[in-house]
C-alpha cells in the first residue's frame, strides 16, 4: 500500500521537489508526515537504482525539508517551542509522528549527497540527549540518533560515533534497580538499547568495540540491578557480538569484532540472569545468548574458552569441537530445563528427570565434581516445597556412582536435609532424606571424609521418617560402612606410635562410647541443664550401625561374635548404668548421659517397622537393661522421692528419669512379669513417698521453688504410675476397693494453679529468671498430670460414677462421685491448658458426659463445643491435631452418647450432628478428618459383639446420615492438592525401596478410605438381622433421595463433575445394598430406580442404574410388568432414555434364569424391540437390534412356534445389518456395540463384585482415575473387619483384562498406567502431569459426513482434533474457526457438548455445517496411528523441546492437528504419537496463549498456504 501511494503521488507531478513542498505545508498530522516519508524512501530507492532525474535538485530538496520541517517539527516533539504538533496530540499518535518524522530524515540525510547534514543532525540530537531536560526530549533525540547515525562514516566520524556510542550506553545502562517503579526514563532506557545500539552497531567495529569497552570496563558496577540492562543491551547487540559465521557485519567488516564468547564478565552478567533475575524477561533475555552462543560456537567449530579463570574455579562456558555432539546435547538439555522450570509448574519436573540425570553425569565427568558441589550448595539457598525437593534428591541419587564429594559436599547436602524438614508432607519429607542420604552414599569421596564426618551427617536424618532400622536403606548403609570401612579420611590424632591410625568402624564406636560416658575434666552436672539429646541418638546409631555391619561380616560364620561386639561396645554404659544405685558420687551428668543412652538404644530398635523386635540385637539389649534394672530403678527412685531434683530445669531430667522407668516397665512385661522383680519394688515406694510429698506440701508450708518443683515431680510421678497400671493390669498394686491412694487422687484440688514460689536466699539469678519465664509450663504440666491420674480413676471406678450429684450424700471419691462438679472442672482446665495438653481431659469427658447426658444435658453440650472449638484452632497445626481430634471422636461420638442423645432429642443430639457435618466440611481442606470419625463410629457399631449378625444398629439408625455421606464422599481437589496427593501414591507405590514406606505409618487418610470403611461396614451388616435390614433400607432411601436432588439441581452436568461423581458413588452404595433388599422394599422403590433411568445420565452412572435393573429383574421376575410399562411412555419422553432400558433387554438370557415360563416374556420382549427397531434414531435403533439379536437367538433356543412367522423379517434384518456392504459409520457402529464388553463380556450376576463396582466399572466406562477404588485399598484398610463368608471381593479376570470401549458416551478420565517405563522421551513438553498413560487397542476410523459436500462446500484436508480440551468457549469457538476455513472435520471428546448454550454462544450454528467426529481421549493413539496409515501429518500445537518454528513450516495437504488441554497441554504418551510439534513464535513475557487462539491462528496458516498452493498452480 505504501508503495501504490508513493508511485501515484510521483505520476501526478514529475518535479518531486514540489510535491515535496506541497507536503510541507499545513499541519505536522500524522498522515502527512507519514505520506511523506514514503515518498522520500520513495525517490531514495529510485536514486539507488539510478533513475533519480536531476542530479542536483533532489539533493537540495532533501536538504530543505530536512531544515525547514523535520527539524523545526522533531524540535517541538522534544519540548522546544519552536512549533510542532499539536500538544494536546494523545501519546499513541504524537510516537506515530515521531517515528514517521525520523524515518524521513534519515531518507534526507541520504540523499543530501554528502556527511554533513548526517553529522549535523546527530551533533544536535546528541547534545539534547546529553543536557537531559524531559523524558518527551530524551525520547525524541533517543529516535533521531537510531535513524541518522547509521549514515555516519565509520572512520571519518569515528570521534563523533563513539561519542554517541558512550551516551545511549549510558542512557541503557541508567535503568538499574535506583527506581522503585518502570517510568519514562526507563522506557527511554529501553529505547536507547532496543533501537540506538542495534542501529549504530551497523556502524562497524568501532561503535561495537565502544559499546563492549563500557559493558566489560573494569570499574562498571555488576550488582543484581545492573543484570537487567546488560542483558538488554547485549541480547540487542547479539547477532553483532555473537555473529554466526558468514554473516554480513555491515560496514567495517574487516575491522575486528569483539566475541562475547570469550569474555568472563559476558558470561557471568547471562549467569546472574539465569539465576537471581527476579523477572521472566531478563531470565529470557539470558537463555536466549547461552542458545545464541551454543549455535555460534556450534557453526564456528573453533575452540572456544571464555577467557581466564577467576581463582580455581573452572569455565563458565567452553567449547571443543571434539565433544561438539555432546557439548551440543548438555546445553540442549539444560536449556529445555530452564525453560521448563520457567513456567512454575512444579509438575513437570518429573518428565525431564532423564534429562537432569543425564545433566549431571556430563557435569560430573567433565568438571570432576565441581558442579554438583556448586549446585547442591545452590539448593541450599532457598526453601523448597516437598514436591520439586523430592525430585532433585531424587535426579543426585540417580546420578551414577563417582567421587565427586568431599567434606563440602557432605556439609552442603547436610544443609539440604535441613530444607527438607520445613514441609508438612511427612511421606514426601521421608522421602527426599532417603535419596539424598543415597546421594551422599553414591557421590562422597570417603577418603576426604571421615567417620566422625559421616555419622553427624547421619544426624540429619530423622529415623522415624527414612533411616529406620532393618529398612532397605538402613541395610544400604550398613553395605556401605562395610565395603568402605578402611578407605575413610583420618582424623588429626595420630597413635601412640607416632603412625597415622588406620581407622576403623568398631575402634571409632567403641572410643565414640567412651569418649560419651567419659566426663571432661570439672564437669559434674550438679547446677547445670540436662544434656542435649544429640550426642545421645548420634552414639545409638553408630552402635547399632556397627553392630549390623558386623552381622554382615559373619553372616556365614559365627554369629556369637556379634554379640562380643555389642559387649565390647557397651561395657561401659552397662558398667556406669549398673553403680548408679550404690554409688551416690556418680556425677550427675554421668548418669544423665547414660540414661539417654540406655533409652535411645532401645528406642532405635523398636522404630515401627523396622523388624528389629525379635532379632538377637534387640533381645540382647533387653538382657543389658534387665540386667541393669535395680540400679537404674534405685537411683531414679532416689532421684524423684530424695528432694534432689529442685530447679525448673531439672523436670527435663525428671521427665528422663520417668521414661526410663516405663520402658523398663515395658520390657519386664514382655518376658513375664514377677512380683519379685526390682521394678515392683519400686513402684509402690514410689507412689507412696510421692503421695506423702504432695500431702507435705498441702500442709501449709511456704512454697519456695525447691518444694514446688518437688511437687511437679511427684504429680508426674504418680500420673506415669497410673498410665502403667492403666495399660498394664498385670500391676494393680490394690484391691478394687479404693485404697489411700485412689482417695487422695480423688481429693486433690483440680486446676489448682501452683503459686509461684518465692526466691530464695541462696539461688542464683539465673535460676529465678528461668523459674519465672517457664512457670506456666512448669503449672500447665502439673494440671496435665493431675487430669492423667483422675483419667485413671474414673475408668478404674466408673461403675461409682452417679448419674446425679444428689445420689452421693457423703462421697469417698468425691472427683469419682461429684461428675458434674468434675465436668465442671474439666472445661475450666480446656480454658487454662494449651492445646498440646488437653488429652486426657477429653479422656475424662469420655467417662463423665455418657453419665450426665440426661441429668445435665447443657453441661455436656458446653463441654462438646469448647472441646469442638479447641480442635477447630487446631486445624492447621500438624504434630498435635491428630492425636486431639481422635481423642474429641471418642468422647463426642461415643456409642453411649449417641444413644442416649437420640433417645432424648435435645440439644446434644443436634450439637453432634452439628459437629458431624462441620468436620465433613473440614475435610476438604484438611484430608483424613471424616477418615477419623467414620472409622471410630464403625467400629464402635460392630467390633463391640463377637458375632455382628446379632449387634443392634439401633443407635446407628438415628445417624444413618453419617454413613449416607461416607458413601458419596470424596471432594474434587484442587491442582496443587492433587499433585501432592498423585507423588503421595507414586512414592507408596515404590514399596520397600523407598524406607520412607517403611518406618512412616500409612495413616490412611485419603478420601478413598472414607468410603471403604462405610462400604466394609455395609458389607458385614445381615438382612436376618432386622436392626441390620431397617438401617440398610433406610440408607438406600435417602440415597435414591440424594440422587434425585442432584439431578434436579443440575438438569446438565459435566462429565467427572461434583455431580457426576455424587451420582456415581450413589449407585455404587446401592449396588452394595442390593443383596439385602426384599421384594417388599423393592416395592417401595422399583419407581424411583425406573424413574432415574429417564435421566440423561453420564454413561457410567447409565451402566450401573442398567446393572441394578438385571439384578432385581433376574432375582424378581415378577417386576418385569413394571418394566414393560417404561416402554409406554411417548417417543418425545424416551428419547435419550429408551437405550437404557434396551441395554437391560440385552442381558434377557439372564434375567429370565429364574422363570420356569420363558415364552411370554420372550413374545413380549420381541414386540417391542421390534417397535424400537424402526426408529428414526440412529442409536435408539442400534440398541434395539443388538436387544433383537439376543432375543431372537432366544426364541430360536427355545423353539417358539407362535413367532415363526415373524422369522423372515428378523433373519433378513440382522443378516442386512450383518453383511450391509462397506466401512461407514452404521457398519462399524454396529461392530463396535457388539464388541462392547457391557454386552460382549459383562456377566452381570457372576462379575458382582466389589472389584467391579468400585475398580473395573469405572475404569472401562471412562470415570477419572480418582474415582477407581483398587481392591487392594479394601484388603489394606483393616479397622474394619472384613466378612469372611462374603467371598465377593475379586472380579474375574477376563473383565480385569479389558480396556475400555469406544462405544457408549464416556467420561473423559485421566490416562492410567506408568510413564516410568519411558527412560527418556524422545520430545517432552514443558507443563504436563506426570504419571499418567494409556494405551487403549481398539479400531477406531474417522466418518466424514456427506451433508456438507452436498451442500457445494468447498472444504479442504485438515482435521482439527480437540478431544482433549473440556471448556465449552473454547470448543465453540473453535467449531466456528473450523467451519469458516473449510476445515474437513473437528473430532470432539463428546458430541454431547453441541448443546452447551456457552458452546453454541460461541459457535453460532456452526456445528450445522461442519463434520463433528467424537473420539474420546483412551481412543486418541488409535485414531491418530489410522491416520497416519491414511496418509495424515500428526501436527501437535504444543512448545517442546523439539518443537517447529511456525513461520518455518510448510504444511502437507493432509494436515491433523491436535490441540491439548487448556490447562495441562498435550500429555506425554499422545507427543510420542506426533509427527511434527508446531509453536507459535511469541514477543512477550506471557508464556502461552488460550488454546483456541493457538488453534485459530494454525488453521489459517494452514489455510494461507493452501491458498498459495492452488493459486500458484492455477496460474
Amino acid at each position: 500500500m505504501e508503495r501504490v501511494l508513493a508511485e501515484t503521488l510521483l505520476s501526478q507531478s514529475r518535479d518531486p521537489r514540489v510535491l515535496l513542498g506541497a507536503l510541507c505545508r499545513g499541519e505536522a498530522s500524522a498522515e502527512r508526515v507519514e505520506t511523506l516519508r514514503f515518498l522520500l524512501q520513495r525517490l531514495e530507492d529510485a536514486e539507488e537504482r539510478g533513475g533519480g532525474g536531476d542530479a542536483g535538485a533532489l539533493p537540495e530538496a532533501a536538504r530543505e525539508v530536512a531544515a525547514g520541517f523535520l527539524v523545526p517539527l522533531l524540535r517541538g516533539l522534544r519540548g522546544r517551542p519552536a512549533g510542532g504538533p499539536d500538544p494536546d496530540l494523545p501519546p499513541r499518535d504524537r510516537r506515530r509522528v515521531l517515528r514517521a518524522a525520523t524515518a524521513a530524515l534519515r531518507s534526507c540525510a541520504r540523499l543530501a549527497g554528502g556527511p554533513q547534514l548526517a553529522a549535523a543532525l546527530v551533533e544536535e540530537a546528541l547534545r539534547d540527549l546529553v543536557a537531559g531536560g524531559p523524558a518527551a526530549g530524551a525520547e525524541a533525540a533517543v529516535e533521531v540518533l537510531a535513524a541518522v547515525g547509521p549514515c555516519l562514516r565509520p572512520r571519518e566520524d569515528g570521534p563523533l560515533l563513539e561519542r554517541v556510542t558512550q551516551a545511549a550506553l549510558a542512557l541503557a545502562l541508567g535503568a538499574d534497580g535506583e527506581r522503585d517503579e518502570a517510568g519514562p526514563a526507563e522506557d527511554t532506557a529501553e529505547l536507547a538499547a532496543g533501537r540506538l545500539l542495534p542501529a549504530l552497531g551497523q556502524c562497524g567495529g568501532a561503535a561495537l568495540r565502544a559499546v563492549w569497552a563500557g559493558l566489560v570496563a573494569a570499574g562498571a558496577p555488576s550488582g543484581p540491578g545492573r543484570v537487567g540492562p546488560r542483558l538488554l543491551v547485549l541480547s540487542a547487540l547479539a547477532e553483532r557480538l555473537l555473529p554466526e559465521p558468514g554473516a554480513d557485519r555491515g560496514p567495517g567488516a574487516d575491522e575486528e569484532v569483539p566475541d562475547a564468547r570469550r569474555c568472563g564478565r559476558f558470561w557471568r552478567t547471562v549467569q546472574a540472569g539465569l539465576a537471581r533475575a527476579p523477572d521472566a524477561l531478563t531470565r529470557k533475555r539470558a537463555r536466549y545468548l547461552l542458545q545464541r552462543a551454543v549455535e555460534v560456537s556450534a557453526e564456528r567449530g573453533a575452540p572456544c574458552a571464555c577467557g581466564p579463570r577467576e581463582g580455581t574455579g573452572p569455565s563458565l562456558f567452553w567449547w571443543s569441537e571434539k565433544k561438539k555432539d555432546e557439548l551440543l546435547k548438555f546445553w540442549e538439555n539444560y536449556i529445555l530445563i530452564m525453560e521448563t522450570l520457567e513456567g512454575n509448574q512444579i509438575h513437570v519436573i518429573k518428565p525431564v528427570l532423564p534429562k537432569l540425570n543425564s545433566l549431571f553425569e556430563y557435569a560430573v565427568s567433565e568438571e570432576n565434581g565441581s558442579f554438583l558441589l556448586k549446585f547442591i550448595q545452590k539448593m541450599t539457598s532457598r526453601h523448597w516445597c516437598a514436591i520439586p525437593i523430592l525430585f532433585l534428591s531424587k535426579a543426585l541419587a540417580n546420578v551414577p556412582r563417582c567421587k565427586a564429594l568431599g567434606i563440602e559436599g557432605l556439609l552442603a547436602l547436610r544443609d539440604v536435609l535441613q530444607r527438607t524438614m520445613i514441609t508438612h508432607q511427612i511421606l514426601l519429607r521421608g522421602a527426599a532424606q532417603c535419596y539424598l542420604l543415597q546421594t551422599a552414599m553414591n557421590l562422597v569421596d570417603v577418603e576426604k571424609v571421615t567417620l566422625s564426618d559421616v555419622s553427624t551427617f547421619l544426624m540429619s536424618l530423622r529415623q522415624e521418617e527414612s533411616l529406620g532400622r532393618g529398612t532397605s536403606l538402613w541395610t544400604e548403609l550398613c553395605d556401605w560402612l562395610r565395603v568402605n570401612e578402611s578407605c575413610f579420611g583420618q582424623a588429626s590424632a595420630c597413635s601412640p606410635t607416632g603412625l597415622p591410625e588406620i581407622p576403623s568402624l568398631n575402634a571409632y564406636v567403641k572410643n565414640l562410647v567412651q569418649e560419651y560416658i567419659t566426663l571432661p575434666a570439672g564437669e559434674t552436672g550438679e547446677d547445670c541443664f540436662m544434656p542435649d539429646w544429640f550426642e545421645a541418638k548420634l552414639v545409638a546409631m553408630m552402635v547399632l550401625l556397627a553392630v549390623d555391619v558386623e552381622g554382615m561380616k559373619t553372616q556365614y560364620s559365627e554369629k556369637r561374635r556379634t554379640q562380643n561386639v555389642l559387649r565390647i561396645f557397651l561395657d561401659p554404659l552397662l558398667d556406669s548404668l549398673l553403680k548408679l544405685g550404690t554409688n551416690a558420687y556418680m556425677p550427675v551428668l554421668r548418669a544423665d548421659r547414660c540414661l539417654q543412652l540406655l533409652l535411645k538404644l532401645l528406642h532405635t530398635c523398636m522404630l515401627t517397622g523396622s523388624g528389629a523386635r525379635d532379632d538377637e540385637v534387640f533381645t540382647l539389649l533387653q538382657s543389658f537393661a534387665m540386667s541393669a534394672t535395680e540400679s537404674v530403678s534405685d537411683f531414679i527412685l532416689r532421684r524423684l522421692t530424695m528432694n534432689e531434683l529442685s530447679s525448673v530445669s531439672d523436670l527435663d531430667r525428671c521427665r528422663l528419669y520417668l521414661m526410663v522407668l516405663t520402658e523398663l516397665i515395658n520390657i519386664h512385661l514382655k518376658v513375664g512379669w514377677k512380683r519379685g522383680n526390682p521394678i515392683w519394688r519400686v513402684i509402690s515406694p514410689l507412689k507412696n513417698a510421692s503421695i506423702r510429698h504432695l500431702q507435705e506440701i498441702d500442709s501449709g508450708q511456704e512454697p519456695t521453688l525447691a518444694r514446688q518443683i518437688q511437687r511437679v515431680v511427684s504429680m508426674a510421678a504418680l500420673a506415669t504410675v497410673c498410665e502403667a497400671v492403666d495399660q498394664k493390669p498385670e500391676l494393680q498394686l490394690d484391691s478394687l476397693e479404693p485404697g489411700p491412694t485412689e482417695r487422695f487422687l480423688a481429693s486433690l484440688p483440680l486446676n489448682h494453679t501452683l503459686q509461684k514460689p518465692h526466691p530464695e536466699e541462696h539461688s542464683s539469678f539465673s535460676e529465678d529468671s528461668a523459674a519465672s519465664q517457664g512457670w506456666g509450663k512448669v503449672v500447665a504440666q502439673y494440671i496435665h498430670d493431675q487430669w492423667v491420674c483422675l483419667s485413671f480413676l474414673l475408668r478404674k471406678y466408673h461403675t461409682l460414677i452417679p448419674s446425679s450429684e444428689g445420689d452421693v450424700p457423703d462421697p469417698v471419691l468425691p472427683a469419682v462421685q461429684m461428675p458434674a462438679r468434675t465436668l465442671q472442672s474439666a472445661l475450666g482446665a480446656l480454658t487454662v491448658l494449651p492445646s498440646d495438653q488437653v488429652l486426657p481431659v477429653f479422656h475424662c469427658m469420655k467417662v463423665l458426659v455418657p453419665k450426665l447426658l440426661t441429668s445435665s444435658e447443657s453441661l455436656c453440650v458446653e463441654s462438646i463445643d469448647m472441646a469442638w472449638k479447641i480442635i477447630s484452632a487446631l486445624s492447621n497445626t500438624q504434630l498435635i491435631f491428630w492425636s486431639n481430634l481422635k481423642a474429641f471422636v471418642q468422647f463426642v461420638f461415643d456409642t453411649k452418647v449417641l444413644t442416649i442423645a437420640a433417645k432424648i432429642k435435645g440439644q446434644a443430639y443436634f450439637k453432634t450432628k452439628e459437629i458431624m457435618y462441620k468436620m465433613i466440611e473440614m475435610s476438604a481442606i484438611k484430608t483424613g478428618v471424616f477418615n477419623t470419625l467414620i472409622s471410630y463410629c464403625c467400629k464402635s457399631w460392630i467390633v463391640s459383639a463377637s458375632d455382628v449378625s446379632q449387634v443392634s444398629l439401633s443407635s446407628a439408625k438415628n445417624y444413618s446420615e453419617l454413613i449416607l455421606e461416607a458413601c458419596i464422599f470424596g471432594t474434587v481437589f484442587r491442582r496443587d492438592q492433587r499433585l501432592i496427593q498423585d507423588v503421595q501414591t507414586y512414592i507408596e507405590n515404590l514399596g520397600h525401596d523407598c524406607a520412607a514406606n517403611t518406618v512412616i505409618e500409612n495413616t490412611k487418610r485419603e478420601d478413598h478410605y472414607v468410603r471403604i470403611c462405610a462400604v466394609k461396614f455395609l458389607c458385614l451388616l445381615h438382612g436376618s438381622n432386622m436392626s441390620h435390614k431397617l438401617f440398610m433400607e433406610d440408607l438406600a432411601i435417602k440415597l435414591l433421595d440424594k440422587d434425585e436432588s442432584v439431578s434436579k439441581s443440575r438438569t446438565r452436568y459435566y462429565v467427572n463433575s461434583q455431580q457426576h461423581r455424587l451420582k456415581n458413588r450413589v449407585w455404587q452404595t446401592l449396588l452394595v445394598l442390593f443383596p439385602s433388599f426384599d421384594q417388599n422394599f423393592l416395592n417401595r422403590i422399583i419407581d424411583k430406580i425406573f424413574q432415574a433411568g429417564f435421566i440423561n445420565n453420564q454413561a457410567s452412572i447409565k451402566y450401573f442404574i442398567e446393572w441394578i435393573i438385571i439384578l432385581i429383574l433376574h432375582k424378581f421376575p415378577q417386576f418385569l410388568l413394571k418394566f414393560w410399562d417404561c416402554f409406554s411412555y411417548g417417543e418425545e419422553n424416551l428419547k435419550t432414555s429408551i437405550c437404557t432400558f434396551l441395554s437391560v433387554l440385552s442381558h434377557l438370557d439372564i434375567i429370565t434364569q429364574n422363570i420356569p415360563e420363558k415364552k411370554p416374556v420372550l413374545k413380549k420382549a420381541l414386540v417391542i424391540v421390534l417397535q424400537w427397531s424402526f426408529s428414526h434414531n440412529f442409536s435408539i435403533r442400534l440398541y434395539a437390534l443388538a436387544a433383537l439379536k439376543k432375543v431372537w437367538s432366544m426364541c430360536k433356543a427355545l423353539c417358539v412356534e407362535e413367532l415363526e412367522s415373524l422369522t423372515s423379517v428378523i433373519e433378513s434384518s440382522l443378516n442386512q445389518v450383518e453383511n450391509m456392504p462397506g466401512t461407514g459409520n452404521a457398519k462399524k457402529n454396529w461392530q463396535r456395540i457388539q464388541e462392547h464388553f457391557f454386552f460382549a463380556n459383562f456377566h452381570p450376576v457372576q462379575d458382582y463384585c466389589l472389584e467391579t463396582i468400585f475398580y473395573i466399572l469405572p475404569r472401562l466406562s471412562g470415570m477419572v482415575e480418582d474415582e477407581w477404588i483398587a481392591i487392594g485399598k479394601f484388603t489394606r484398610f483393616t479397622d474394619i473387619p472384613s466378612d469372611a463368608g462374603f467371598q465377593w471381593y475379586l472380579s474375574p479376570a477376563h473383565l480385569c483384562e479389558l480396556k475400555p470401549g469406544d462405544w457408549a458416551q464416556q467420561d473423559v478420565g485421566s490416562h492410567s498406567g506408568e510413564a516410568d517405563s519411558h527412560s527418556e522421551w524422545t520430545d517432552v513438553q514443558k507443563k504436563i502431569i506426570p504419571w499418567k498413560n494409556n494405551a487403549p487397542d481398539l479400531d477406531l476410523e474417522l466418518v466424514f459426513q456427506d451433508r456438507v459436500a452436498k451442500l457445494g462446500k468447498s472444504i479442504s484436508r485438515l482435521i482439527v482434533v480437540a478431544s482433549l480440551l473440556d471448556k465449552p468457549t473454547n470448543l465453540g469457538g473453535l467449531c466456528r474457526t473450523c467451519e469458516v476455513f473449510g476445515a474437513s472435520a473437528l473430532v470432539l471428546g463428546s458430541l454431547q457438548c453441541v448443546r452447551d448454550k456457552q458452546f453454541q454462544g460461541l459457535s453460532v450454528s456452526a456445528e450445522q455445517w461442519l463434520p463433528l467426529v467424537e473420539v474420546k481421549p483412551p481412543q486418541l493413539i488409535d485414531f491418530l496411528q489410522q491416520k497416519k496409515t491414511e496418509g495424515y501429518t500428526v501436527i501437535g500445537v504444543e512448545q517442546t523441546a523439539k518443537s517447529v518454528d511456525l513461520t518455518q513450516y510448510s504444511f502437507p495437504e493432509r494436515s491433523l492437528l491436535l490441540l491439548g488441554n487448556e490447562r495441562e497441554g498435550i500429555p506425554a504418551n499422545l507427543i510420542q504419537q506426533l509427527d511434527v510439534c508446531v509453536e507459535i513464535p511469541q514477543q512477550g513475557i506471557i508464556r502461552s496463549l488460550n488454546v483456541h487462539v493457538s488453534g485459530a491462528l494454525l488453521i489459517w496458516e494452514y489455510t494461507r498456504q493452501q491458498l498459495l498452493r492452488h493459486g500458484g498452480a492455477e496460474s
